[in-house]
């Protein structure tokens, strides 16, 4: 909570005046350790949370799509998330006697440890003997040949409902090459730790790239198979064509719930806490501010060198999943937004803009602030255009509002489970 004690005008405190009334309580908070058990982290949530064992995931499902499954080819789309109880489905699927031919494997490889950014070889699973070809690597879609002789692709892998996580761009090329050979794809759906609201700009198509592919604000509020139900129907693949989709969904689920992720997404987002401030923090990696990658607390944290902040600090290190990050052993001045996050969560439910804002004007090299990724990252060039003005966080929200009024019309015909609206 200290970045709320820097200078702030009267009408923005009335602005986030729920918040001050809450003081005590995130007074108290503060003086909690930190939390790493996934649970603790959203207990202080007035709201329904559900944990891995209240729900059954796509995958538990197994007496729906494993007749799907018998006497067919098979290659999956899976990381390290995509389990049945603690067993990765890959290890499942060859247990029960179903023919796997191949793994594919997003960002961050196929146990999910290497650096965001970071090429991914092909290689053979030493466990199976299976071989995995990277689709973040040389390329991002699957070659012909790689699907030769393929029946059925699976994919399985846990999203965290933000536009600029690349799980569901992987997810499109696998469905587009699909499509293109006359292949059946099944997603095995989970559900989205922020999928209980919507928000952010809608990307516009010059902005497009692997970090946003489609027309969708930062934050889509939908599970992995209600977006590719999207994307097909939509006619959103490439020449427009479609994938024969099938899906398995989640059982007792919806998009008012709170859900704890049962293992860490990605090396960098290792807890709920991370998960639930990503929406907001992803849009530093635009920027020369840090987000703690190299720390204990990635996507938890903002700092820089220059920020005149001594309550706070911290000094990037080399560590797995982040072996060169931002600043590696320069102290880094700023905020832990630890403290904040489940309040955050809780009562805005919305992107954040006021540490981005707010470190705008304190860092002194303002012209080298953001780099050319910030566009991507933010879907459109005004968000930047935006703070660099100072237009205040009202009006960029506004500025957001009737494209994702269009948007929540089109998200809606695909919903699978009741809405938080």
């Amino acid at each position: 909570m200290r970045l709320l004690k820097t200078n702030l005008s009267f009408l923005s405190l009335l602005r986030y005046l729920p918040l001050l009334m809450c003081m005590p309580l995130l007074l108290l908070l503060m003086q909690l350790p930190f939390i790493t058990n996934a649970q603790q982290e959203v207990a202080s949530i007035n709201a329904k949370v559900i944990t891995a064992d209240s729900i059954k995931v796509g995958a538990q499902r197994t007496e729906l799509y494993f007749p799907l499954l018998r006497g067919k080819n098979v290659a999956v789309v899976v990381n390290h998330t995509a389990l049945i109880g603690k067993t990765n489905l890959v290890d499942s699927l060859v247990n029960a006697g179903i023919t796997v031919k191949k793994i594919f494997c997003p960002e961050h490889g196929f146990r999910g440890t290497a650096d965001a950014g970071e090429s991914i070889k092909n290689t053979i699973d030493v466990k199976t003997g299976l071989p995995v070809i990277s689709l973040y690597g040389k390329y991002y879609k699957p070659k012909a040949s790689d699907l030769k002789g393929i029946d059925i692709v699976i994919y399985d892998i846990q999203d965290v409902g933000v536009r600029f996580y690349t799980y569901i761009s992987t997810m499109t090329y696998v469905m587009e090459a699909c499509a293109e050979n006359n292949i059946e794809f099944l997603v095995l759906d989970r559900p989205n730790p922020n999928g209980y609201y919507v928000d952010g700009a809608v990307l516009e198509k010059e902005n497009s790239s692997f970090v946003g592919l489609h027309p969708v604000p930062i934050v889509y509020g939908m599970t992995v198979a209600e977006y590719a139900s999207m994307v097909n129907g939509e006619g959103w693949l490439k020449n427009g064509v479609k994938c024969k989709l099938k899906y398995i969904p989640v059982n007792n689920y919806n998009h008012t719930y709170y859900y704890v992720l049962p293992v860490p997404p990605s090396p960098n987002l290792p807890n709920m806490n991370s998960v639930y401030l990503y929406p907001s923090l992803g849009l530093f990696e635009g920027t020369v501010i840090s987000v703690g990658r190299g720390t204990n607390f990635p996507f938890q944290v903002i700092g820089h060198p220059d920020l005149k902040n001594d309550n706070f600090s911290f000094t990037p290190e080399s560590k797995p999943g982040s072996t060169n990050p931002l600043f590696l052993g320069v102290k880094c001045n700023g905020y832990n937004l630890n403290n904040f996050a489940n309040f955050y969560i809780k009562n805005l439910r919305q992107i954040y803009l006021f540490w981005l804002t707010t470190t705008y004007k304190d860092v002194p090299d303002k012209a080298n602030f953001f780099n050319s990724y910030f566009d991507r990252l933010a879907g459109t060039g005004k968000l930047r255009q935006q703070i660099i003005s100072g237009t205040s966080e009202d009006d960029i929200r506004k500025s957001w509002q009737n494209d994702i009024d269009k948007f929540k019309k089109i998200r809606k015909k695909y919903l699978l489970y009741p809405d938080f609206e």
